[in-house]
């Protein structure tokens, strides 16, 4: 059964933590307002499907409409776009379920939203199936090659859709190169050139896992074992045990909840496998990971290709997300918090170039060839994927050359109990530290 979707105004947000104690129903009756399209046909609104009430998917979702209503009440204050404010629907989905992505969609349309923006669905064909009924514009960072070759198979049916950011593929592509950078540094010195994987069975997962197999040999490191998990993982000490066994000098966590990352860190500190370089895939990047991992997270390192950079116009977006929910000081979403605000401001540009929200292909058209440089880095289009192009080069496709032709995936380690870009070199905050097992 389909969940009930809502209207939020930007004076109504919710936080993270009201959120994981929401219902939907109890959500649409303590935020709900009038549809304010319906009444006022000069709104623009556009649709948010949004993990509001699962075990899973509400941090990144939440750091998603935060940074959606940042840049929502910026343009408005700033008079709207073409003299029309902004408003959002928001439709409540289960990431994991293809019925839930498509009826999200469903509903959107049925609210005859000009545009759709949304962080991610482990099911998105469903969802794009459903949206080509009505092709407004469909933004988001599902970051999954699957999606994007669906576009490249069929690009009139699929001709809305755009994945703002680089595919998981780079995950594994980059891994081993990120290990060679990590080497030279003379930090690190390996004490064999041993990888372990720890796989989680989502083909998010997977992917990643099958593109890292693809790089490892080119980079003069082997791949020594997989060890398979399976999502929830209640007790991390058999892997743990397996990773001593190993004993290799790199470690990939290739996981997705940020939660359980977190319940590794505790674990693997307290028994860890000397000298490793611990990378944990992309969960850390979710606010939970340091307030449950605490000071167990020191040392570990996560990447993302989608995340705000530290440059001055990222340093500029933090100062004034933080300024606007001060709850996250210290502890700030550095993903989907900029995804969603640059998404908006994409699709403004859009739309005050066609002078057309209503022209869903004249909006389409502008946006695939105009690549817009956001907070999170450059949204280029203009390719047969229809997909962000990676940054750096790691030797495979929908590359960019050149910083600022892409969008760098952001190496990061916890330095302090903070995150800390370490490399691409160009945008570093830091450069890569000791953990603390390393002796």
């Amino acid at each position: 059964m389909m969940k009930t979707p809502y209207v939020l105004r930007s004076s109504g947000l919710i936080t993270r933590r009201t959120a994981m104690k929401l219902s939907v129903s109890a959500a649409a009756s303590a935020l709900a307002a009038p549809v304010l399209s319906q009444s006022l046909p000069d709104k623009i609104l556009i649709g948010l499907p949004l993990s509001l009430s699962t075990p899973y998917g509400v941090a990144d979702d939440t750091d998603h409409l935060n940074g959606t209503m940042l840049a929502i009440e910026e343009i408005n204050a700033a008079g709207g776009v073409l003299g029309r404010e902004l408003d959002v629907f928001v439709a409540d989905v289960d990431k994991l379920s293809p019925e839930s992505a498509r009826q999200s969609i469903a509903a959107c349309i049925d609210r005859k939203v000009h545009a759709i923006s949304n962080s991610f669905i482990f099911a998105p064909i469903p969802a794009m199936d459903e949206s080509a009924k009505y092709k407004a514009p469909y933004l988001q960072g599902n970051t999954q090659r699957a999606a994007t070759e669906a576009y490249r198979s069929n690009p009139e049916k699929y001709s809305h859709i755009f994945q703002t950011d680089p595919s998981e593929v780079n995950y594994g592509w980059t891994y081993p190169l990120w290990l060679k950078k990590m080497e030279e540094t003379g930090v690190w010195k390996p004490k064999n050139r041993k990888i372990h994987i720890v796989a989680e069975q989502v083909a998010y997962c997977q992917t990643i896992l099958k593109a890292a197999r693809e790089a490892i040999p080119n980079f003069d490191f082997e791949l020594a074992e997989v060890t398979d998990i399976q999502f929830p993982v209640n007790d991390w000490s058999p892997v743990i045990k397996r990773l001593k066994e190993v004993d290799a000098a790199a470690i990939m966590i290739d996981h997705w909840v940020a939660a359980e990352y977190a319940a590794f860190c505790k674990q693997f500190a307290a028994d860890p496998v000397p000298g490793a370089l611990v990378y944990l895939q992309y969960g850390p990047s979710q606010p939970e990971f340091l307030e449950l991992g605490g000071r167990a997270t020191e040392g570990f390192c996560w990447s993302t290709v989608l995340g705000v950079y530290g440059d001055q116009r990222g340093q500029e977006f933090r100062a004034k997300y933080l300024e606007r929910y001060p709850e996250y000081v210290g502890n700030m979403g550095l993903v989907y918090t900029g995804n969603g605000y640059d998404i908006i401001q994409y699709l403004r540009l859009a739309w005050e170039a066609t002078g057309k929200p209503e022209d869903f292909a004249a909006n389409c058209d502008w946006i695939r060839n105009n690549p817009y440089r956001g907070v999170c880095g450059m949204m280029n289009m203009k390719n047969d994927l229809q997909e962000g192009l990676h940054y750096p080069n790691n030797g495979f496709d929908n590359q960019a050359d050149k910083l600022e032709d892409g969008m760098a995936q952001l190496f990061v380690q916890v330095q302090d109990g903070e995150h800390k870009i370490i490399w691409p070199n160009e945008i570093a905050e830091s450069t890569l530290r000791p953990a603390p097992w390393w002796g």
